[in-house]
Order: structure tokens, then sequence, then C-alpha cells
């Protein structure tokens, strides 16, 4: 992608392969039985890695079309991420994210900007994807809050109390 025009045909390819990729890579462990906690480790960081990449590259665009007040979320967003990693850093001695249905959907979000911040819709999807992303960072701080030792598995604030409760 890095080497790609932002938000042109050859953007478009790659940047939906990754993706692509990206889903079945965790599809097809798990389907293996083939998980192990360094494919998780590296998947986080892959993810970190690939929305770094493609906010650089659609930056410009974003910064042009997009509110003030979605970047003020946007930064409290990425601060809650950050104070989540750093508990689970200090409680728990590893850098790890757990893998919510509310952060797939956010990265689902995510990956659905580049597709519409052209469109009219752009701004209200990049609304509604921050609500969704602020809602699944929320809920990952709280699990991490709450948990008594990590564990990978639950994949809602209510499946964590489920485990933890019998």
């Amino acid at each position: 992608m890095v080497f790609t025009d932002p938000l042109k045909e050859a953007f478009y390819t790659i940047y939906t392969l990754c993706g692509i990729s990206d889903v079945l890579d965790g599809w097809i462990a798990r389907r293996r039985n083939q998980t192990s906690e360094l494919g998780s480790k590296l998947d986080s960081i892959a993810d970190l890695t690939y929305y770094f990449v493609m906010a650089l590259m659609i930056l410009p665009e974003l910064i042009r079309i997009l509110p003030a007040a979605i970047w003020y979320a946007v930064i409290a967003i990425v601060g809650l991420r950050v104070a989540s990693y750093l508990l689970v850093a200090f409680k728990f001695h590893r850098f790890a994210s757990t893998h919510t249905y509310g952060n797939k959907l956010t990265g689902a979000g995510v990956f659905g900007i580049p597709y519409f911040i052209a469109t009219e819709y752009g701004v209200v999807y990049c609304v509604i994807a921050c609500t969704v992303a602020a809602l699944a960072s929320m809920e990952e701080f709280i699990i991490h809050l709450f948990m008594k030792s990590y564990d990978k598995k639950p994949k809602t604030l209510s499946q964590l109390m489920r485990l933890q409760n019998g």
C-alpha cells in the first residue's frame, strides 16, 4: 500500500487483499486448531501496523473532510486503547489486546473508512465507526480492569463475568 496512490485502484486492490488476508489467517488458524499466544501477539502487532499505514495513506483526505470533533474522539479512543495496553502490561506483564466482538466490529468499521471517505456518507460513517470504537475500547479496558488473571477467552464483558462467577 505504501507504494500506491491513496484512494486509487491499486491502493484499493492491495488494501482489500490485506483485509481479506487478515480475516482469513485467524479463521484458518482457529479452524486448523493452530492458534498460539505468539500468533495472537503477531496478529495484534500486524493489525496496529496495518492501521498505522492505512492512516498515513489516507490521513490527508481525512484531515480535509472530518470535523474537529471526530479528531478529539479519535484522540480519546487512542488514549483509552493505550491505557488498556498499559493496564495489561503492568497487571499481567505482557503485551495483549483482547479480541472482543466489539474490537472485531471496530476493525471492520475502520476497514471500511477508505471505501466511504470520498462519498457523501463519509463523515456519518466515521462518526459511527468512532462510536463503535469508543464502546469497544471502553469494554476492553473494563474487561482488563476486572480480569483476575489474563485470559484471552472473553469476547464480551458479560462473558468475563460468567467465566469469573463459575
